[in-house]
């Protein structure tokens, strides 16, 4: 049976005070795609941060379902924050459940100026150009490494970021990487996959795609994306061209016992708030940082 469905709760000794388990999805902001703005050969943005756990499903890097944080309904409150995505060349910013943080993800790396990618939740893709540099590195338990880039001559390709569930693509005289692969969750009672790579740009042909809502890469003055919103997947590399390449917001979902009533403060935004699925109930927080209560 799914934690969150028929838990037992148990009254505390002394008022009528009960605590009971809330399970998460916590996704933290995903890096921004490199390149842009006069630099070469931009690999995609790593996915933010990935930790779950709802149902036994696996967290990033394949790693073992986490324990669910056990909270209490006497007014103690736990701190939520929505991490967002990062700009091109940008990190993606940390969300947060209470005990539970999830690293923002690394930006993809670019010929000249930012030529290492960064580390994160997931990391960065390594540029495509000539200009040396390296990819970001993965956080175990949360998410995988950005590809690396091998151009001997020749048409070069960047590397995608890394995902929640698999390493970017490498580039190379072939073109750009794709993102590394997110991985779904059925928390809110539907599956969706989220957290993936951006993808990697490419001097002519074969820019990278983006997964789980990652952003594609450019190709030479062409367009690259943005990861999508509320999604923690990476942003497109860009190859000096136009469009955008920043890392996609994170997300922070709780699944709790349908007897209790999540309140909000702060500058916390949700798209669903105490919706009942089955015999628990869901919140699912899209924006800011506040603090949350259980009634």
């Amino acid at each position: 049976m799914p934690l969150g469905a028929g838990r037992t709760t148990f009254t505390l000794s002394g008022g009528g005070a009960k605590e009971f388990d809330v399970d998460f999805l916590v996704i933290a902001g995903a890096g921004g795609g490199g390149g842009g703005s006069g630099e070469y050969g931009g690999g995609g943005g790593g996915a933010g941060g990935y930790r779950n756990s709802y149902n036994n499903e696996t967290s990033g890097r394949n790693s073992s379902s986490e324990s669910a944080i056990t909270c209490v309904n006497d007014g103690t409150t736990y701190t939520v924050t929505v991490g967002g995505g990062g700009s091109r060349r940008g990190q993606g910013s940390n969300s947060v459940f209470s005990t539970i943080t999830s690293l923002g993800g690394g930006y993809g790396g670019s010929e000249s100026g930012s030529p290492n990618a960064t580390s994160g939740g997931a990391g960065g893709g390594e540029n495509g150009g000539y200009g040396g540099g390296s990819n970001g590195s993965g956080t175990a338990g949360q998410g995988w490494d950005g590809g690396s880039a091998s151009n001997n001559g020749g048409a070069w390709g960047a590397a995608g970021g890394g995902g929640a569930a698999g390493n970017g693509g490498s580039g190379g005289t072939g073109g750009g990487g794709n993102g590394g692969s997110g991985r779904a969750s059925s928390i809110t009672g539907s599956s969706v996959t989220r957290a993936g790579g951006g993808g990697g740009a490419a001097e002519n042909s074969g820019a990278g795609s983006g997964a789980a809502g990652g952003g594609n890469g450019g190709v030479w003055t062409g367009s690259s994306s943005s990861g999508s919103a509320n999604s923690g997947s990476g942003g497109g590399g860009n190859d000096r061209g136009s469009g955008s390449s920043n890392g996609g917001s994170g997300i922070v979902i709780l699944r709790y016992p349908n007897t209790f009533t999540l309140s909000k403060g702060g500058s916390l935004s949700t798209s669903t708030m105490n919706n009942v699925v089955g015999s628990d109930k869901v919140t699912i927080f899209t924006g800011g940082t506040g603090s949350v209560y259980f009634e």
